[in-house]
Protein backbone atom coordinates (compact mmCIF):
# COMPACT_ATOMS: atom_id res chain seq x y z
CA UNK A 1 0.00 0.00 0.00
CA UNK A 2 1.08 3.55 -0.64
CA UNK A 3 2.37 5.74 2.15
CA UNK A 4 -0.58 8.11 2.27
CA UNK A 5 -3.76 8.84 4.21
CA UNK A 6 -6.50 6.23 4.27
CA UNK A 7 -10.17 6.55 5.18
CA UNK A 8 -11.92 4.10 7.55
CA UNK A 9 -15.66 3.89 6.96
CA UNK A 10 -18.62 1.58 7.25
CA UNK A 11 -20.14 0.92 3.83
CA UNK A 12 -23.26 2.92 4.73
CA UNK A 13 -21.85 5.68 6.97
CA UNK A 14 -21.85 8.40 4.30
CA UNK A 15 -25.02 8.56 2.26
CA UNK A 16 -26.25 5.09 3.24
CA UNK A 17 -24.52 3.02 0.56
CA UNK A 18 -21.23 2.18 -1.11
CA UNK A 19 -22.16 4.18 -4.21
CA UNK A 20 -22.88 7.24 -2.06
CA UNK A 21 -19.58 6.76 -0.25
CA UNK A 22 -17.83 6.74 -3.63
CA UNK A 23 -19.67 9.90 -4.68
CA UNK A 24 -18.60 11.69 -1.50
CA UNK A 25 -14.98 10.65 -1.94
CA UNK A 26 -15.00 11.83 -5.56
CA UNK A 27 -16.62 15.13 -4.66
CA UNK A 28 -14.71 16.08 -1.52
CA UNK A 29 -11.85 13.76 -0.57
CA UNK A 30 -10.11 12.36 -3.63
CA UNK A 31 -6.90 14.38 -3.13
CA UNK A 32 -6.88 13.71 0.61
CA UNK A 33 -6.92 9.91 0.30
CA UNK A 34 -4.71 7.22 -1.19
CA UNK A 35 -6.66 4.31 0.30
CA UNK A 36 -9.84 3.21 2.01
CA UNK A 37 -10.61 0.62 4.68
CA UNK A 38 -14.22 -0.39 4.17
CA UNK A 39 -15.53 -2.01 7.35
CA UNK A 40 -17.45 -5.28 6.81
CA UNK A 41 -19.80 -5.05 3.85
CA UNK A 42 -20.78 -8.74 3.83
CA UNK A 43 -24.16 -10.14 4.90
CA UNK A 44 -24.09 -10.26 8.70
CA UNK A 45 -26.38 -11.06 11.62
CA UNK A 46 -24.99 -8.68 14.29
CA UNK A 47 -22.29 -6.23 15.41
CA UNK A 48 -22.66 -4.03 12.34
CA UNK A 49 -21.02 -6.46 9.97
CA UNK A 50 -18.63 -8.24 12.29
CA UNK A 51 -20.83 -11.37 12.44
CA UNK A 52 -20.43 -12.41 8.79
CA UNK A 53 -22.44 -15.12 7.10
CA UNK A 54 -19.67 -15.44 4.51
CA UNK A 55 -17.38 -13.42 2.25
CA UNK A 56 -18.61 -14.22 -1.25
CA UNK A 57 -21.32 -11.54 -1.36
CA UNK A 58 -21.84 -7.85 -0.67
CA UNK A 59 -24.87 -7.15 1.49
CA UNK A 60 -27.38 -5.88 -1.10
CA UNK A 61 -28.46 -3.09 1.26
CA UNK A 62 -24.97 -1.61 0.76
CA UNK A 63 -24.55 -2.30 -2.95
CA UNK A 64 -22.64 -4.87 -4.97
CA UNK A 65 -19.16 -5.97 -5.98
CA UNK A 66 -19.40 -3.39 -8.77
CA UNK A 67 -19.37 -0.67 -6.10
CA UNK A 68 -16.23 -2.15 -4.55
CA UNK A 69 -14.71 -2.23 -8.01
CA UNK A 70 -15.69 1.39 -8.52
CA UNK A 71 -13.74 2.48 -5.44
CA UNK A 72 -10.72 0.54 -6.65
CA UNK A 73 -10.97 2.17 -10.06
CA UNK A 74 -10.60 5.56 -8.36
CA UNK A 75 -7.03 4.48 -7.64
CA UNK A 76 -7.58 3.79 -3.93
CA UNK A 77 -5.74 1.07 -2.06
CA UNK A 78 -8.35 -1.24 -0.53
CA UNK A 79 -8.33 -2.68 2.99
CA UNK A 80 -11.03 -5.19 3.95
CA UNK A 81 -11.85 -7.24 7.04
CA UNK A 82 -11.70 -10.97 7.59
CA UNK A 83 -13.05 -12.17 10.94
CA UNK A 84 -10.59 -14.97 11.48
CA UNK A 85 -11.84 -15.84 14.96
CA UNK A 86 -15.53 -16.35 14.25
CA UNK A 87 -18.48 -16.56 11.90
CA UNK A 88 -22.17 -15.79 12.28
CA UNK A 89 -24.50 -18.08 14.18
CA UNK A 90 -26.76 -17.71 11.11
CA UNK A 91 -24.05 -18.90 8.70
CA UNK A 92 -24.88 -21.91 6.51
CA UNK A 93 -22.12 -23.88 8.24
CA UNK A 94 -23.40 -23.41 11.79
CA UNK A 95 -27.03 -23.84 10.85
CA UNK A 96 -26.20 -27.13 9.12
CA UNK A 97 -24.33 -28.26 12.23
CA UNK A 98 -27.35 -27.42 14.43
CA UNK A 99 -29.65 -29.42 12.15
CA UNK A 100 -27.46 -32.48 11.62
CA UNK A 101 -25.02 -32.60 14.53
CA UNK A 102 -22.37 -35.26 14.05
CA UNK A 103 -23.76 -36.03 10.60
CA UNK A 104 -22.91 -32.51 9.43
CA UNK A 105 -19.81 -32.00 7.28
CA UNK A 106 -19.22 -28.96 9.53
CA UNK A 107 -19.16 -30.91 12.82
CA UNK A 108 -15.49 -29.95 13.30
CA UNK A 109 -15.92 -26.39 12.04
CA UNK A 110 -16.53 -25.10 15.54
CA UNK A 111 -14.93 -25.63 18.94
CA UNK A 112 -17.04 -28.05 20.99
CA UNK A 113 -16.25 -28.08 24.68
CA UNK A 114 -16.67 -31.85 24.79
CA UNK A 115 -13.73 -32.17 22.36
CA UNK A 116 -11.60 -29.33 23.71
CA UNK A 117 -11.97 -30.57 27.29
CA UNK A 118 -12.79 -34.29 27.02
CA UNK A 119 -14.44 -35.94 30.00
CA UNK A 120 -16.26 -33.74 32.49
CA UNK A 121 -15.39 -30.49 30.75
CA UNK A 122 -13.44 -27.46 31.94
CA UNK A 123 -12.81 -26.72 35.57
CA UNK A 124 -13.54 -23.28 36.99
CA UNK A 125 -9.83 -22.49 36.96
CA UNK A 126 -9.66 -23.39 33.24
CA UNK A 127 -12.40 -20.88 32.41
CA UNK A 128 -10.88 -18.28 34.73
CA UNK A 129 -7.65 -18.33 32.70
CA UNK A 130 -9.34 -17.51 29.41
CA UNK A 131 -8.81 -13.95 28.18
CA UNK A 132 -12.19 -12.42 27.50
CA UNK A 133 -13.71 -8.94 27.65
CA UNK A 134 -17.27 -10.11 28.16
CA UNK A 135 -18.83 -10.65 31.63
CA UNK A 136 -19.78 -14.26 30.87
CA UNK A 137 -18.07 -17.59 30.17
CA UNK A 138 -16.93 -17.92 26.53
CA UNK A 139 -19.55 -20.33 25.23
CA UNK A 140 -23.15 -20.71 24.19
CA UNK A 141 -25.17 -23.84 24.83
CA UNK A 142 -27.01 -25.32 21.87
CA UNK A 143 -29.42 -28.22 21.40
CA UNK A 144 -28.32 -30.73 18.77
CA UNK A 145 -30.24 -33.61 17.13
CA UNK A 146 -31.39 -36.16 19.68
CA UNK A 147 -31.97 -33.53 22.33
CA UNK A 148 -28.38 -33.36 23.55
CA UNK A 149 -27.05 -29.99 24.64
CA UNK A 150 -23.48 -28.90 23.97
CA UNK A 151 -21.34 -25.93 24.86
CA UNK A 152 -19.85 -24.28 21.76
CA UNK A 153 -16.98 -21.76 22.05
CA UNK A 154 -18.24 -18.17 21.69
CA UNK A 155 -15.78 -15.45 22.75
CA UNK A 156 -17.81 -12.37 21.84
CA UNK A 157 -21.49 -11.86 21.03
CA UNK A 158 -23.77 -14.91 20.95
CA UNK A 159 -24.14 -14.33 17.20
CA UNK A 160 -20.36 -14.77 16.73
CA UNK A 161 -19.39 -18.45 16.90
CA UNK A 162 -15.66 -19.16 17.15
CA UNK A 163 -14.03 -21.13 14.36
CA UNK A 164 -11.86 -24.18 14.96
CA UNK A 165 -8.67 -23.05 13.25
CA UNK A 166 -7.17 -26.53 13.66
CA UNK A 167 -9.80 -27.94 11.30
CA UNK A 168 -8.69 -28.55 7.68
CA UNK A 169 -12.19 -27.53 6.53
CA UNK A 170 -11.88 -24.20 8.33
CA UNK A 171 -8.44 -23.60 6.84
CA UNK A 172 -9.89 -24.32 3.40
CA UNK A 173 -12.74 -21.86 4.09
CA UNK A 174 -10.26 -19.18 5.21
CA UNK A 175 -8.03 -19.71 2.19
CA UNK A 176 -10.92 -19.61 -0.30
CA UNK A 177 -12.43 -16.52 1.35
CA UNK A 178 -9.17 -14.60 1.45
CA UNK A 179 -8.41 -15.44 -2.16
CA UNK A 180 -11.86 -14.23 -3.19
CA UNK A 181 -11.34 -10.94 -1.36
CA UNK A 182 -7.98 -10.50 -3.08
CA UNK A 183 -9.55 -11.30 -6.44
CA UNK A 184 -12.09 -8.55 -5.72
CA UNK A 185 -9.31 -6.02 -5.24
CA UNK A 186 -8.13 -6.20 -1.62
CA UNK A 187 -4.58 -4.89 -1.15
CA UNK A 188 -4.61 -5.63 2.57
CA UNK A 189 -6.74 -8.00 4.64
CA UNK A 190 -7.25 -6.98 8.25
CA UNK A 191 -7.40 -10.09 10.44
CA UNK A 192 -10.02 -9.08 12.99
CA UNK A 193 -9.67 -10.45 16.56
CA UNK A 194 -6.58 -12.31 15.42
CA UNK A 195 -5.12 -12.97 18.87
CA UNK A 196 -8.19 -14.97 19.93
CA UNK A 197 -7.91 -17.46 17.06
CA UNK A 198 -5.64 -20.08 18.63
CA UNK A 199 -6.98 -21.93 21.69
CA UNK A 200 -5.04 -24.43 23.79
CA UNK A 201 -6.05 -26.06 27.12
CA UNK A 202 -4.19 -24.65 30.08
CA UNK A 203 -3.53 -21.26 28.42
CA UNK A 204 -5.40 -17.94 28.39
CA UNK A 205 -6.28 -18.66 24.73
CA UNK A 206 -5.01 -15.24 23.63
CA UNK A 207 -1.95 -14.82 21.37
CA UNK A 208 -0.87 -18.39 22.12
CA UNK A 209 2.74 -18.92 21.08
CA UNK A 210 4.26 -20.48 19.06
CA UNK A 211 1.09 -21.53 17.19
CA UNK A 212 0.00 -17.93 16.61
CA UNK A 213 3.11 -17.34 14.50
CA UNK A 214 2.35 -20.37 12.34
CA UNK A 215 -1.19 -19.07 11.76
CA UNK A 216 0.00 -15.57 10.89
CA UNK A 217 2.66 -16.90 8.52
CA UNK A 218 0.08 -19.10 6.79
CA UNK A 219 -2.40 -16.21 6.39
CA UNK A 220 0.38 -13.99 5.09
CA UNK A 221 1.37 -16.58 2.51
CA UNK A 222 -2.23 -16.93 1.31
CA UNK A 223 -2.54 -13.15 0.82
CA UNK A 224 0.92 -12.85 -0.74
CA UNK A 225 -0.06 -15.27 -3.52
CA UNK A 226 -2.35 -12.47 -4.77
CA UNK A 227 0.08 -9.64 -4.05
CA UNK A 228 -1.74 -8.54 -0.87
CA UNK A 229 -0.67 -8.46 2.77
CA UNK A 230 -2.30 -9.07 6.13
CA UNK A 231 -2.78 -6.73 9.09
CA UNK A 232 -3.40 -8.53 12.41
CA UNK A 233 -5.78 -6.55 14.62
CA UNK A 234 -4.82 -6.89 18.29
CA UNK A 235 -5.81 -4.59 21.14
CA UNK A 236 -3.50 -5.33 24.06
CA UNK A 237 -0.15 -4.36 25.57
CA UNK A 238 2.04 -2.57 23.03
CA UNK A 239 4.78 -5.19 23.39
CA UNK A 240 2.70 -7.45 21.11
CA UNK A 241 2.86 -4.85 18.33
CA UNK A 242 6.61 -4.50 18.82
CA UNK A 243 7.00 -8.27 18.65
CA UNK A 244 4.92 -8.49 15.47
CA UNK A 245 7.00 -5.71 13.94
CA UNK A 246 10.21 -7.54 14.79
CA UNK A 247 8.86 -10.46 12.76
CA UNK A 248 8.34 -8.15 9.78
CA UNK A 249 4.56 -7.73 9.95
CA UNK A 250 2.54 -4.59 9.37
CA UNK A 251 1.02 -3.56 12.72
CA UNK A 252 -1.37 -1.06 14.27
CA UNK A 253 -0.33 1.86 16.44
CA UNK A 254 -3.15 1.82 18.98
CA UNK A 255 -1.18 3.67 21.66
CA UNK A 256 -0.85 7.01 19.84
CA UNK A 257 -4.44 8.18 20.59
CA UNK A 258 -4.08 7.99 24.37
CA UNK A 259 -0.53 9.37 24.38
CA UNK A 260 -1.65 12.35 22.31
CA UNK A 261 -4.58 13.03 24.60
CA UNK A 262 -2.23 13.09 27.59
CA UNK A 263 0.20 15.36 25.72
CA UNK A 264 -2.55 17.86 24.88
CA UNK A 265 -4.30 17.71 28.26
CA UNK A 266 -1.09 18.05 30.29
CA UNK A 267 1.00 20.10 27.87
CA UNK A 268 3.82 17.57 28.16
CA UNK A 269 5.56 15.56 25.46
CA UNK A 270 7.78 13.10 27.36
CA UNK A 271 5.71 9.92 26.98
CA UNK A 272 4.80 10.76 23.41
CA UNK A 273 8.44 11.33 22.47
CA UNK A 274 9.46 8.06 24.09
CA UNK A 275 6.95 6.15 21.98
CA UNK A 276 7.86 7.92 18.75
CA UNK A 277 11.49 6.99 19.34
CA UNK A 278 10.76 3.23 19.72
CA UNK A 279 7.52 2.64 17.77
CA UNK A 280 7.46 0.38 14.70
CA UNK A 281 8.26 2.22 11.49
CA UNK A 282 6.02 -0.02 9.39
CA UNK A 283 2.62 0.50 10.93
CA UNK A 284 -0.89 1.86 10.53
CA UNK A 285 -1.49 4.88 12.76
CA UNK A 286 -4.91 5.77 14.14
CA UNK A 287 -6.49 8.35 16.41
CA UNK A 288 -10.04 7.08 15.99
CA UNK A 289 -11.68 3.88 14.77
CA UNK A 290 -15.14 2.27 14.85
CA UNK A 291 -14.13 1.00 18.30
CA UNK A 292 -13.00 3.22 21.16
CA UNK A 293 -9.81 4.98 22.23
CA UNK A 294 -7.51 2.19 23.46
CA UNK A 295 -6.51 2.09 27.13
CA UNK A 296 -4.94 -1.36 27.60
CA UNK A 297 -2.55 -0.73 24.69
CA UNK A 298 -0.71 2.09 26.48
CA UNK A 299 0.17 0.39 29.76
CA UNK A 300 3.83 0.89 30.76
CA UNK A 301 4.15 3.75 28.28
CA UNK A 302 2.10 5.75 30.76
CA UNK A 303 1.98 5.09 34.49
CA UNK A 304 -1.27 3.87 36.05
CA UNK A 305 -1.72 7.32 37.56
CA UNK A 306 -1.16 9.04 34.19
CA UNK A 307 -3.68 6.71 32.55
CA UNK A 308 -6.24 7.44 35.26
CA UNK A 309 -5.61 11.19 35.06
CA UNK A 310 -6.00 11.14 31.28
CA UNK A 311 -9.21 9.16 31.59
CA UNK A 312 -10.51 11.70 34.13
CA UNK A 313 -9.46 14.59 31.90
CA UNK A 314 -11.33 13.06 29.00
CA UNK A 315 -14.53 13.05 31.04
CA UNK A 316 -13.99 16.54 32.45
CA UNK A 317 -12.48 18.28 29.42
CA UNK A 318 -14.06 16.32 26.58
CA UNK A 319 -17.37 17.42 25.08
CA UNK A 320 -20.56 15.49 25.92
CA UNK A 321 -18.82 12.37 27.18
CA UNK A 322 -19.83 10.82 30.50
CA UNK A 323 -18.52 7.93 32.55
CA UNK A 324 -21.84 6.15 32.34
CA UNK A 325 -21.44 5.88 28.55
CA UNK A 326 -18.39 3.66 29.19
CA UNK A 327 -19.97 1.18 31.58
CA UNK A 328 -21.77 -2.17 31.14
CA UNK A 329 -25.04 -0.18 31.09
CA UNK A 330 -23.93 0.97 27.63
CA UNK A 331 -22.18 -2.29 26.73
CA UNK A 332 -18.65 -1.02 27.31
CA UNK A 333 -15.84 -0.87 29.88
CA UNK A 334 -13.40 2.05 29.92
CA UNK A 335 -10.61 -0.09 31.35
CA UNK A 336 -10.24 -1.39 27.76
CA UNK A 337 -11.48 1.38 25.49
CA UNK A 338 -13.20 4.74 25.89
CA UNK A 339 -15.99 5.57 23.47
CA UNK A 340 -15.82 9.15 22.22
CA UNK A 341 -15.07 10.90 18.96
CA UNK A 342 -11.53 12.24 18.93
CA UNK A 343 -12.73 15.75 18.16
CA UNK A 344 -15.01 15.69 21.21
CA UNK A 345 -12.27 14.08 23.34
CA UNK A 346 -10.35 17.31 22.68
CA UNK A 347 -13.31 19.43 23.71
CA UNK A 348 -14.43 20.14 20.12
CA UNK A 349 -11.40 22.46 19.99
CA UNK A 350 -10.26 23.06 16.41
CA UNK A 351 -6.62 23.92 17.17
CA UNK A 352 -6.13 20.97 19.51
CA UNK A 353 -7.67 18.64 16.95
CA UNK A 354 -5.56 19.84 14.04
CA UNK A 355 -2.43 19.66 16.19
CA UNK A 356 -3.23 16.02 17.04
CA UNK A 357 -3.77 15.17 13.38
CA UNK A 358 -0.53 16.88 12.38
CA UNK A 359 1.36 14.74 14.90
CA UNK A 360 -0.35 11.62 13.57
CA UNK A 361 0.60 12.49 9.99
CA UNK A 362 4.23 13.11 11.00
CA UNK A 363 4.47 9.90 13.06
CA UNK A 364 6.00 6.86 11.33
CA UNK A 365 3.46 4.79 9.44
CA UNK A 366 0.44 4.97 7.15
CA UNK A 367 -2.21 7.24 8.73
CA UNK A 368 -5.82 6.13 8.81
CA UNK A 369 -8.61 8.63 9.50
CA UNK A 370 -12.04 7.41 10.60
CA UNK A 371 -14.93 8.93 8.68
CA UNK A 372 -16.28 10.75 11.76
CA UNK A 373 -12.81 12.17 12.35
CA UNK A 374 -12.52 13.18 8.71
CA UNK A 375 -15.49 15.48 9.29
CA UNK A 376 -14.33 16.51 12.80
CA UNK A 377 -17.48 14.89 14.11
CA UNK A 378 -18.93 15.52 17.56
CA UNK A 379 -20.32 12.87 19.90
CA UNK A 380 -23.70 11.59 18.72
CA UNK A 381 -25.64 11.47 22.00
CA UNK A 382 -28.96 10.90 20.24
CA UNK A 383 -27.80 7.71 18.52
CA UNK A 384 -26.12 6.53 21.72
CA UNK A 385 -29.32 6.92 23.76
CA UNK A 386 -31.41 5.27 21.04
CA UNK A 387 -29.28 2.13 20.99
CA UNK A 388 -27.75 2.14 24.50
CA UNK A 389 -24.55 1.01 22.77
CA UNK A 390 -21.57 3.05 23.96
CA UNK A 391 -19.71 2.66 20.69
CA UNK A 392 -22.49 4.39 18.77
CA UNK A 393 -21.42 7.73 20.23
CA UNK A 394 -18.72 7.63 17.53
CA UNK A 395 -20.81 6.09 14.72
CA UNK A 396 -22.90 8.95 13.40
CA UNK A 397 -24.35 8.31 9.95
CA UNK A 398 -24.00 11.26 7.57
CA UNK A 399 -26.34 12.02 4.70
CA UNK A 400 -24.75 13.38 1.54
CA UNK A 401 -26.31 16.78 2.26
CA UNK A 402 -24.90 16.74 5.79
CA UNK A 403 -21.50 15.77 4.43
CA UNK A 404 -21.61 18.70 1.97
CA UNK A 405 -22.26 21.05 4.89
CA UNK A 406 -19.66 19.59 7.26
CA UNK A 407 -16.91 19.78 4.65
CA UNK A 408 -17.29 23.56 4.53
CA UNK A 409 -16.25 23.98 8.18
CA UNK A 410 -12.78 25.59 8.48
CA UNK A 411 -11.44 22.77 10.68
CA UNK A 412 -12.35 20.19 8.03
CA UNK A 413 -10.90 22.28 5.21
CA UNK A 414 -7.61 22.60 7.10
CA UNK A 415 -7.57 18.89 7.88
CA UNK A 416 -8.02 18.05 4.20
CA UNK A 417 -5.14 20.34 3.26
CA UNK A 418 -2.97 18.61 5.87
CA UNK A 419 -3.88 15.23 4.36
CA UNK A 420 -3.13 16.40 0.82
CA UNK A 421 0.25 17.65 2.02
CA UNK A 422 0.95 14.32 3.74
CA UNK A 423 0.07 12.42 0.56
CA UNK A 424 2.15 14.47 -1.85
CA UNK A 425 5.30 15.71 -0.14
CA UNK A 426 8.27 13.47 -1.06
CA UNK A 427 10.00 13.90 2.30
CA UNK A 428 7.63 11.35 3.87
CA UNK A 429 9.19 8.61 1.77
CA UNK A 430 12.50 9.27 3.49
CA UNK A 431 13.90 9.23 7.01
CA UNK A 432 12.09 10.06 10.26
CA UNK A 433 13.90 12.15 12.88
CA UNK A 434 12.69 13.14 16.33
CA UNK A 435 14.41 16.46 17.04
CA UNK A 436 15.43 17.89 20.38
CA UNK A 437 12.69 20.00 21.96
CA UNK A 438 11.48 21.18 25.35
CA UNK A 439 9.19 19.23 27.70
CA UNK A 440 6.10 21.04 26.44
CA UNK A 441 6.93 20.87 22.74
CA UNK A 442 7.53 18.42 19.93
CA UNK A 443 9.66 18.61 16.78
CA UNK A 444 9.64 16.01 14.00
CA UNK A 445 11.49 16.07 10.70
CA UNK A 446 11.32 13.93 7.56
CA UNK A 447 14.11 14.00 4.95
CA UNK A 448 14.31 12.49 1.49
CA UNK A 449 17.37 13.67 -0.39
CA UNK A 450 17.06 17.45 -0.52
CA UNK A 451 13.38 17.36 0.42
CA UNK A 452 12.39 18.24 3.99
CA UNK A 453 9.21 18.50 6.06
CA UNK A 454 9.37 19.66 9.67
CA UNK A 455 6.62 19.85 12.32
CA UNK A 456 7.07 22.04 15.38
CA UNK A 457 4.30 21.83 17.99
CA UNK A 458 3.67 23.82 21.16
CA UNK A 459 1.54 21.65 23.46
CA UNK A 460 0.96 24.41 25.98
CA UNK A 461 -0.48 26.86 23.48
CA UNK A 462 -2.02 24.19 21.20
CA UNK A 463 -0.25 25.61 18.16
CA UNK A 464 1.97 24.14 15.48
CA UNK A 465 3.77 25.04 12.29
CA UNK A 466 4.99 23.01 9.33
CA UNK A 467 8.00 23.98 7.26
CA UNK A 468 8.54 22.19 3.97
CA UNK A 469 10.64 22.44 0.85
CA UNK A 470 8.72 23.23 -2.31
CA UNK A 471 9.75 21.86 -5.68
CA UNK A 472 12.13 22.91 -7.12
CA UNK A 473 14.06 23.09 -3.86
CA UNK A 474 14.28 26.42 -2.08
CA UNK A 475 14.60 27.12 1.60
CA UNK A 476 11.85 25.50 3.71
CA UNK A 477 8.66 27.54 3.75
CA UNK A 478 5.78 27.53 6.23
CA UNK A 479 2.78 25.52 5.09
CA UNK A 480 -0.26 27.77 4.88
CA UNK A 481 -3.34 26.02 6.22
Amino acid sequence: MRNGCQLISYPDSIGGSLSSLKNAVEKHFSRALTGIHILPFYPSSADRGFSPLGYDRVDPSFGSWDDIKGLKEMGLDLVVDFMINHISRQSPQFQDFLRRGDDSPFRDFFIRYRDFWPGKGPLKEDLAKIYTRKPRPPYIEEELPGGTREKIWCTFDTEQIDLNLDSPKVREFIKDSMKELCRRGADCIRLDAFAYGIKRPGTNCFFVEPEVWDLLRWCGDVAAESGAEVLPEIHEHHRIQLKLSEHGYLVYDFVLPMLLLQAVYDGTSGNLKNWLSICPRRQITTLDTHDGIGVVDVRDLMSDKEIENTRNNLYSRGANVKRIYNTPQYNNLDIYQINCTYYSALGNHDNAYLLARAVQFFAPGIPQVYYVGLLAGRNDIGLLEDTKNGRDINRHNYSLEETDAEVKRPVVQKLLRLMEFRNTHPAFSGTFRLLESGPDSLAIEWNQGEELARLTADLKNLSFSIEATPAPRKRPELLDL
